[in-house]
């Protein structure tokens, strides 16, 4: 609906205003927040700025434009969930089913039976209390001065009221005292896969630097303790995978409790019990001896790579250093904390990470 049309804006022309003036853009829905950006050339930083002003002060919310995003997002969901192979079960099924507080247990990206029941007047609702300049963060990365940035974002946001926001709900997860485990069919999958999560200590805590030096030494590339035991040694396994905030995002961009999810694609003569066999012989070895100071050396380098990368690189270079911004604004209100994530990693110990480890990869944190 945010590409509908706004007073000044008719239907699609945000999007081929953008790509006119040499820029793409997009949004994305995460748990905890969606955003919305345009890369353009800095002469356009002032038409960007109107662009989005104009659908914050002003969308169209219209039976026609309700319904056929109704339709287009059903689809979405049929085309990336429904009609896929394992249906996302890494991502989106399994927080359903490690959690138990509905803020963090439902569907998030929406079952149709929700997306068709919605009515004009509850996306009016949610648009006028959610849509708002005291609810939303504005980055501009690139070539802009301060003054610059400032001075146009009164000129086109400054006369957007604010509006009341409702009170912050409580998305704490009780401690998770027992294993959990599910199965599910899946007709259109060629090989079984096994996908668990262990919920994570809180974010920005020492525990929680500890787990993220540890993950590129457990699952990053062919020289991780996962991958050598599941697909070179023990040969059970074709794929494994995982991360923080993993198929949505990074370490860093979210605000509620959060799993460390793996993924294993196996073959059809293993059970799943066996992969987990192997999957906590590594992890023991861990919660045992630690890690070398050299693998900590390594963690610590390889942690640092990818994430200066995820900053500058990628297939838009410079987006992920303004969604980090906006993200620490958002949930620790400074931005500045991306200049210090370094140097907190640089803190922790092998003996943090043996520790953290001990604590939260577990089979009782485990679902």
């Amino acid at each position: 609906l945010m590409f509908q049309g706004s007073e000044h804006v008719a239907k699609f022309e945000h999007v081929r205003i953008v790509n006119e003036n040499g820029g793409v853009l997009n949004g994305s829905t995460r748990f905890d927040h969606t955003n919305y950006f345009e890369v353009m050339p800095s002469n356009a930083l002032e038409l960007a700025m109107w662009l989005e002003a104009d659908r914050m002060r002003s969308l169209k919310i219209t039976p026609d434009n309700l319904k056929n995003q109704q339709d287009v997002v059903s689809e979405e969901v049929r085309v990336n969930v429904l009609n896929q192979p394992y249906g996302a079960f890494e991502w989106l099924g399994l927080p359903q089913k490690a959690n138990t507080n509905w803020f963090n247990a439902h569907n998030f990206y929406g079952d149709l039976s929700d997306l068709q029941a919605a009515t004009l007047e509850d996306v009016k609702k949610f648009f006028d209390t959610y849509y708002a300049p005291n609810n939303a963060v504005l980055v501009v990365s690139g070539d802009a001065t301060v003054d610059e940035v400032m001075k146009l974002a009164q000129k086109q946001f400054g006369d957007i009221p604010s509006r009341p926001l409702p009170p912050k709900v409580d998305i704490s997860e009780p401690p998770q005292t027992t294993e959990k485990s599910f199965t599910e069919g899946d007709k259109l999958a060629r090989t079984p896969a096994l996908a668990f999560g262990y919920h994570l200590p809180e974010r920005m805590s020492r525990e929680f630097f500890a787990l993220s030096l540890l993950d590129p030494l457990l699952v990053s590339d062919e020289s991780a303790k996962l991958y050598q035991a599941l697909i070179k040694e023990n040969q059970i396994a074709s794929n494994v995978t995982g991360g923080f905030n993993y198929g949505l995002g990074n370490n860093f961009d979210y605000n509620g409790p959060m799993l460390y999810t793996f993924r294993v694609d196996y073959r059809p003569d293993i059970k799943g019990a066996d992969v987990l066999k192997v999957v906590d012989k590594v992890i023991a070895a861990v919660q045992e001896h630690g890690i070398t100071d050299d693998e900590l050396k390594q963690a610590k380098v390889n942690f640092r790579s990818s994430f200066l990368e995820s900053l500058e690189g990628g297939a838009i270079p410079g987006f992920g250093r303004a969604d980090l911004l906006a993200a620490l604004t958002l949930y620790d209100d400074d931005p500045n904390r991306i200049n210090t994530i370094l140097a907190e990693l640089e803190k922790i110990t092998a003996t943090d990470v043996r520790d953290a480890a001990r604590k939260y990869l577990v089979p009782a944190n485990r679902t």
